[in-house]
C-alpha cells in the first residue's frame, strides 16, 4: 500500500488529534429527536398533568373523526392547553356514527335522531 492510502485511512479512523486511540470504525451517535424534547421542555413549563382512566377520544373535523384508542391525554386547565397522544386512525363522518349507534341503547337512538333533525344543514 502507499502512503497516501495509508493516512487517508487513518485520518478516516482516528477520532481525536495527533496521538489519540485509532479505532476500527468511528462510533456513529443516533441523534435523539430534539423536536421531541423541545415539545416535552414546553409542556413541563406549562404545567400540564396527564389525566388517567381515558379510554378514547374523538376528534371531529368538516371532513370526519380523528380517532385515539387509550390515548395518553395531558391537559393544563389554566393555559387552556390539551394534548392527545397515540395512534389515530382517520374515519368517515357517516362511518363513526353508525359505529356509535350499534352499541347504543334505542331510546338513546331516539335522542340523537330528535337531535339531528333538529341541526341545521348546511
Amino acid at each position: 500500500m502507499d502512503r497516501d492510502k495509508l493516512m487517508k485511512m487513518a485520518s478516516a479512523v482516528r477520532t481525536g488529534g495527533k496521538g489519540t486511540v485509532r479505532r476500527k470504525k468511528k462510533a456513529v451517535h443516533k441523534t435523539t429527536s430534539t423536536d421531541d424534547k423541545r415539545l416535552q421542555s414546553t409542556l413541563k413549563r406549562l404545567g400540564v398533568n396527564t389525566i388517567p382512566g381515558i379510554e378514547e377520544v374523538n376528534i371531529v373535523k368538516e371532513d370526519g373523526i380523528i380517532h385515539f384508542v387509550n390515548p395518553k391525554v395531558q391537559a393544563s386547565i389554566a393555559a387552556n392547553t390539551y394534548v392527545v397522544s397515540g395512534t389515530p386512525t382517520t374515519k368517515s363522518l357517516a362511518g363513526a356514527l353508525a359505529g356509535q349507534l350499534l352499541w347504543r341503547s334505542s331510546s338513546h337512538t331516539a335522542k340523537l335522531n330528535t337531535l339531528e333533525l333538529a341541526q341545521p344543514t348546511r
